[in-house]
Protein backbone atom coordinates (compact mmCIF):
# COMPACT_ATOMS: atom_id res chain seq x y z
CA UNK A 1 0.00 0.00 0.00
CA UNK A 2 2.84 2.39 0.83
CA UNK A 3 4.46 1.66 -2.53
CA UNK A 4 1.24 2.58 -4.32
CA UNK A 5 0.96 5.88 -2.41
CA UNK A 6 4.53 6.77 -3.25
CA UNK A 7 3.94 5.89 -6.90
CA UNK A 8 0.78 8.01 -7.09
CA UNK A 9 2.45 10.90 -5.29
CA UNK A 10 5.47 10.83 -7.60
CA UNK A 11 3.23 10.57 -10.67
CA UNK A 12 1.24 13.59 -9.48
CA UNK A 13 4.41 15.60 -8.92
CA UNK A 14 5.74 14.69 -12.37
CA UNK A 15 2.49 15.73 -14.00
CA UNK A 16 2.34 18.98 -12.05
CA UNK A 17 5.94 20.04 -12.79
CA UNK A 18 5.33 21.10 -16.40
CA UNK A 19 2.47 23.28 -15.19
CA UNK A 20 4.84 25.02 -12.79
CA UNK A 21 7.52 25.51 -15.41
CA UNK A 22 8.13 28.94 -16.89
CA UNK A 23 6.06 29.48 -20.01
CA UNK A 24 8.08 32.35 -21.49
CA UNK A 25 8.71 31.84 -25.18
CA UNK A 26 11.72 33.55 -26.66
CA UNK A 27 11.88 34.72 -30.25
CA UNK A 28 14.63 32.35 -31.34
CA UNK A 29 15.33 32.85 -35.02
CA UNK A 30 15.88 29.81 -37.21
CA UNK A 31 18.95 29.86 -39.38
CA UNK A 32 18.83 29.13 -43.09
CA UNK A 33 21.83 27.61 -44.87
CA UNK A 34 21.19 29.54 -48.08
CA UNK A 35 21.00 32.92 -46.35
CA UNK A 36 24.07 32.14 -44.25
CA UNK A 37 25.98 31.00 -47.33
CA UNK A 38 25.28 34.11 -49.38
CA UNK A 39 25.05 36.83 -46.73
CA UNK A 40 27.37 35.74 -43.95
CA UNK A 41 29.93 33.56 -45.69
CA UNK A 42 29.69 35.68 -48.89
CA UNK A 43 29.96 32.65 -51.14
CA UNK A 44 28.89 32.47 -54.76
CA UNK A 45 25.20 31.44 -55.20
CA UNK A 46 26.21 28.56 -57.48
CA UNK A 47 28.47 27.18 -54.77
CA UNK A 48 25.72 27.60 -52.18
CA UNK A 49 23.34 25.60 -54.37
CA UNK A 50 25.82 22.70 -54.38
CA UNK A 51 25.75 22.49 -50.56
CA UNK A 52 29.22 21.08 -50.25
CA UNK A 53 29.91 19.01 -47.11
CA UNK A 54 32.65 21.45 -46.07
CA UNK A 55 30.22 24.38 -46.35
CA UNK A 56 27.57 22.55 -44.36
CA UNK A 57 30.15 21.75 -41.71
CA UNK A 58 31.07 25.46 -41.48
CA UNK A 59 27.38 26.36 -41.28
CA UNK A 60 26.77 23.86 -38.47
CA UNK A 61 29.75 25.24 -36.52
CA UNK A 62 28.50 28.80 -37.02
CA UNK A 63 24.96 27.86 -35.98
CA UNK A 64 26.21 26.07 -32.86
CA UNK A 65 28.24 29.13 -31.88
CA UNK A 66 25.28 31.47 -32.35
CA UNK A 67 22.79 29.19 -30.57
CA UNK A 68 25.14 28.96 -27.59
CA UNK A 69 24.70 32.69 -26.98
CA UNK A 70 21.24 33.38 -28.37
CA UNK A 71 19.04 32.11 -25.54
CA UNK A 72 21.09 33.76 -22.74
CA UNK A 73 21.07 36.97 -24.81
CA UNK A 74 17.28 36.85 -25.20
CA UNK A 75 16.83 36.14 -21.48
CA UNK A 76 19.09 39.06 -20.55
CA UNK A 77 17.27 41.32 -23.00
CA UNK A 78 13.90 40.39 -21.49
CA UNK A 79 15.25 40.94 -17.98
CA UNK A 80 16.52 44.39 -18.96
CA UNK A 81 13.16 45.27 -20.50
CA UNK A 82 11.34 44.18 -17.35
CA UNK A 83 13.72 46.21 -15.20
CA UNK A 84 13.19 49.23 -17.42
CA UNK A 85 9.42 48.79 -17.42
CA UNK A 86 8.83 47.85 -13.77
CA UNK A 87 11.51 49.78 -11.92
CA UNK A 88 12.82 52.66 -13.97
CA UNK A 89 9.59 53.81 -15.63
CA UNK A 90 6.99 52.59 -13.17
CA UNK A 91 6.00 55.75 -11.32
CA UNK A 92 2.46 55.35 -10.00
CA UNK A 93 2.47 58.87 -8.55
CA UNK A 94 3.37 60.54 -11.81
CA UNK A 95 6.04 63.18 -11.29
CA UNK A 96 6.27 63.76 -7.54
CA UNK A 97 7.31 67.30 -6.63
CA UNK A 98 9.66 66.19 -3.85
CA UNK A 99 11.88 64.47 -6.47
CA UNK A 100 12.11 67.50 -8.78
CA UNK A 101 14.16 70.44 -7.48
CA UNK A 102 13.02 72.78 -10.25
CA UNK A 103 9.36 72.27 -9.39
CA UNK A 104 10.07 72.77 -5.70
CA UNK A 105 11.63 76.18 -6.28
CA UNK A 106 9.25 77.31 -9.00
CA UNK A 107 7.40 80.53 -8.19
CA UNK A 108 3.69 80.55 -8.71
CA UNK A 109 2.34 83.73 -10.28
CA UNK A 110 -0.19 85.44 -8.10
CA UNK A 111 -3.16 87.29 -9.43
CA UNK A 112 -4.02 90.63 -7.92
CA UNK A 113 -7.79 91.02 -7.91
CA UNK A 114 -7.58 94.47 -6.30
CA UNK A 115 -5.77 96.15 -9.18
CA UNK A 116 -7.27 99.32 -10.51
CA UNK A 117 -5.44 99.24 -13.84
CA UNK A 118 -7.94 99.36 -16.68
CA UNK A 119 -7.00 97.24 -19.59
Amino acid sequence: MNGMKIFLLSATVLLACPALAQTTRYDVQTMNFDLWCQETAKLDPDRCDKRLPADEKQFDAYRAKIEKYELPYLKRKESEQLLDQNVLHNDPVGDPIDKNYQRQTQTVPTTNNNSTDPQ
